[in-house]
């Protein structure tokens, strides 16, 4: 690395003329923690006064009561999973799972939330993302000198800035809580013809009217486009049943697909269709559904459409709902799961009057609104957070 490249592009004005950064290895700069003892996933509890790390989601795993197990000097420090290199810095007591993780203190030259924001985060380490500790122990990282501060004011701006995007990431969780508990109460669940939670000005208007899906709409299948198919400077809109899957909610309104396929040998969607997949992997990820807002949309094979004078928006919120337990069990297969226009016909539903419909629809769509906005947010932070962190480095 040139000495050019060991000062960073954006530098705090208290340490403009503080010169030059250092570079060593990792294994130069950081040493192992052993801890007193491990504890066996048996041993995990629900609830205790000390978390347990090891390498499961998000690295906390339980909680013990086992003081002699708990590691409380030499915080913060930087827990390496030993298999994944993701890392954690750990600033209260805890004590280490079963499963294989490093626990590293860092020496006097390096301060370790600083390397925490470095190891996470820099290019030349996410490269090696999936491989073991023992090849990225050997990576160079730059630094200033500990003593001028400069470590600690740029761990700290990152520091505040990962807080205010776990903040929102929090307000995300809670808005999305907010609407699985909306549509618990808003529809009728098993066994019921009112829902739990009506607006004032239904309450009187008695229960919801029962129906069989082949009483209140046409179910079609959608028509083959390929993945070949699919250009990006297409002429037409279409969906293909996997995009269900991985890309669209309950409504669609910007479709991410285009085909130049004649529209004259496919089927075109009719704006509030409601469209569910027709194979999947298993049977409860087969049970979504998702309303077309515009017509002229190509609807590919491997989809069943549903077009009624339902509001759609309504009957995805509801089939996505109360009735994907019973969508899911109409669904056939074992590999590869099938769900046919047959068995769709057969299911059961308590439909309100159409301006109940539209009140309920309306109060989702705004909560999903509010929920994207929420997810819009948090991906500029951290777009921010990656760009500041581009300038703060060398």
């Amino acid at each position: 690395m040139s000495k050019e490249k060991l000062i960073p592009e954006l530098r705090f004005p208290e340490f403009k003329n503080e010169g030059e950064w250092e570079e060593d290895m990792v294994y130069n700069l950081v040493f192992t923690i052993t801890p007193p003892k491990k504890i066996t996933s048996s041993n995990y509890q629900k609830y205790g006064k000390f978390p347990i790390i090891d390498q499961s989601k998000n690295y906390y795993c339980g909680w013990t009561n086992d003081n002699e197990a708990v590691i409380t000097e030499d915080l913060p420090l930087i827990i390496f999973g030993d298999h994944t290199c993701v890392i954690k810095i750990a600033k209260k007591p805890f004590a280490q799972g079963a499963d294989g993780i490093k626990i590293l203190k860092t020496k006097d030259k390096i301060f370790p939330e600083y390397l925490f924001h470095y190891l996470c985060h820099n290019e030349v380490v996410m490269e090696d993302y999936k491989r073991h500790y023992s090849i990225l122990k050997d990576k160079v990282i730059v630094f200033p000198n500990i003593n001028s501060g400069e470590q600690q004011r740029i761990a700290s701006c990152l520091s505040s800035l990962d807080e205010v995007i776990e903040a929102h990431s929090k307000k995300l969780e809670l808005l999305k809580d907010h609407k699985k508990g909306l549509m618990q109460n808003l529809f009728p669940q098993e066994g019921e013809n009112v829902p739990k939670y009506r607006f004032p000005e239904f309450t009187k208007d008695g229960v919801w009217t029962e129906k069989s899906l082949d009483e209140v709409a046409t179910i079609l299948k959608g028509k083959g486009i390929s993945k070949a198919d699919i250009v990006e400077d297409g002429e037409l809109p279409c969906i293909r049943y996997g995009e269900l899957y991985t890309h669209y909610n309950e409504t669609i309104s910007t479709v991410k697909s285009y085909t130049n396929s004649s529209p004259e040998d496919l089927i075109l969607s009719k704006a509030n269709d409601v469209i569910i997949p027709a194979s999947g992997e298993t049977q409860i990820d087969i049970a979504k559904a998702s309303c077309v807002l515009e017509s002229g949309v190509a609807l590919g094979g491997d989809l069943n459409i549903i077009r009624s004078k339902i509001n759609g928006v309504f009957l995805s919120y509801y089939l996505n709902n109360a009735k994907k337990k019973d969508i899911a069990q109409m669904a056939q297969g074992i590999a590869v799961v099938h769900l046919y226009p047959n068995q769709l016909k057969t299911l059961k539903l308590q439909v309100p009057n159409p301006t109940e419909q539209q009140k309920i629809a309306s109060c989702l769509s705004s909560l999903d609104e509010l929920i994207a906005a929420q997810v819009a947010k948090i991906e500029q932070l951290k777009l921010h957070k990656k760009g500041l962190m581009q300038g703060l480095f060398p």
